[in-house]
């Protein structure tokens, strides 16, 4: 066993396996609440990510991180709705955020500066952050988890750190839930993608000028995200078992595909590749459980989504927003652990159902847009209080769940440890 690092203790109220943006989020609202918080992640930040594209209810958090404004420093691309080639007649149709409420835009980012912003915002609110940490095992006492154990690289032995809490925020490495949970893998949803990014972009006109384009394709469909300074990123998605049929790999998928584009296509009419190609594969899963003795997931560690309306980051945020109220809650009332997490998971498996469900129906091209508006409003407002496309932007907004997971009473469990404590007294 190495000795502890220098400088940095081993006991905390909290320890967070990775510093993305669920795990630096949790941090930072977590340590802002004046708990002890250790992040750790294996890389060093700034460090690359896909994911560029973001929606409204991302901008809840980061307000409550006290982000908007170095958000809009930074220069990011507003992102104000979306383009669509989509459905039975292939006519192009647009939405816009303002249809949905009072969030009217977001951004499309870097992932880079993006993440890395909101780690540096943990470390100011008073999160301890180390890099570079790989964790190697949760520590149990008892069948609790009440530590884990990591290896810093470039130094030998294992550290060791503990704390009443630990939060899985390893985004798909799933440290915790491999280990403490089976995953539901989304047969539906066995998708691959394979993206790169272009310079030299055009951009769609007018009011659509910052949309993020969505054209479907015979076989799956493309993501066209204007960055800045002309730059694109361009990924397509098709069904796993398309994919591999034929044997042609993913790169000369993705270029054949391109040209049976027309939007995008036509976007790209004068562009240069600036970049090699990534993939991806069967991404879209739920994990059983999403929390257990002195153990709780959040963000992509807990589920994911296929990509189709950028909901990743903004979910991994927001219940990261959520998790810190309850986690604040847990540390002054440790009885209430189990029933606040339940209701914490509960609230979060609901929010996600309504995403993942709509995405599965939205797959179906053979409709127009007003089957999917109508299906989002069956899914997220049953009774119509609001128009159809009112409640399909709240849905791609990321708005429509937001209320019972932001709004977790756990006053009545809080009561409850209250009266337990006085009857012992």
């Amino acid at each position: 066993m190495s000795s502890t690092l220098y400088g940095l203790s081993n006991d905390y109220d909290v320890i967070i396996i990775g510093g993305g943006p669920a795990g630096a989020t949790s941090a930072g609202l977590i340590a802002k609440q004046g708990h002890r918080v250790l992040v750790l992640d294996r890389e060093r930040f700034p460090r690359y990510h896909v994911g560029e594209s973001l929606i409204p209810g991302f901008m809840i958090p980061m307000a409550e991180l006290g982000l908007t404004e170095r958000m809009e420093a930074k220069g990011f691309e507003r992102k104000y709705g979306g383009t669509l080639v989509w459905g039975n007649n292939e006519v192009p149709w647009n939405f816009s955020f303002t249809t949905g409420g009072k969030l009217p835009y977001s951004f499309h980012t870097r992932r880079a500066d993006l993440d890395a912003l909101i780690l540096d915002r943990a470390r100011e609110l008073g999160a301890t952050v180390v890099e570079e940490a790989t964790v190697k095992a949760p520590i149990e006492e008892n069948g609790r988890v009440v530590g884990v154990k990591y290896a810093l690289r470039g130094r030998d032995g294992i550290q060791e750190a503990r704390a009443s809490l630990v939060i899985d925020a390893s985004g798909q490495a799933r440290v915790l839930g491999r280990k403490y949970s089976e995953v539901n893998w989304n047969e539906r949803l066995r998708n691959v993608a394979v993206w790169t990014y272009f310079d030299g972009c055009h951009r769609l006109p007018g009011d659509e000028w910052s949309n993020i384009l969505i054209e479907g394709t015979a076989d799956g469909w493309f993501w066209g995200i204007p960055i800045d300074k002309g730059v694109f990123s361009v990924g397509y998605v098709t069904q796993s078992e398309k994919a591999t049929a034929n044997g042609q790999p993913l790169e000369d998928l993705f270029e054949a595909q391109i040209q049976t584009t027309t939007k995008l296509k036509e976007l790209l009419r004068d562009a240069r590749q600036a970049a090699g190609y990534r993939s991806a594969r069967d991404w879209s899963y739920t994990n059983e459980r999403f929390y257990g003795d002195g153990w709780v997931l959040v963000g992509d560690a807990a589920a994911f989504v296929d990509p189709l309306f950028s909901t990743g980051v903004a979910l991994a945020t927001m219940t990261a927003m959520a998790l810190s109220r309850v986690v604040d809650k847990i540390i002054q009332h440790p009885e209430i652990e189990e029933k606040a997490l339940d209701r914490y998971a509960t609230a979060y498996q609901d929010f996600f159902g309504e995403i993942r469900t709509f995405v599965e129906g939205f797959y179906d091209r053979s409709k127009d847009k007003g089957f999917y508006f109508d299906l989002a409003q069956q899914i997220t407002d049953p009774e119509k209080k609001a128009d159809a496309e009112v409640d399909f932007v709240k849905l791609v907004s990321g708005l429509s769940g937001r209320h019972a997971l932001f709004n977790l009473d756990l006053s009545d469990l809080i009561a409850a440890d209250d009266t337990a404590a006085v009857d012992e007294g």
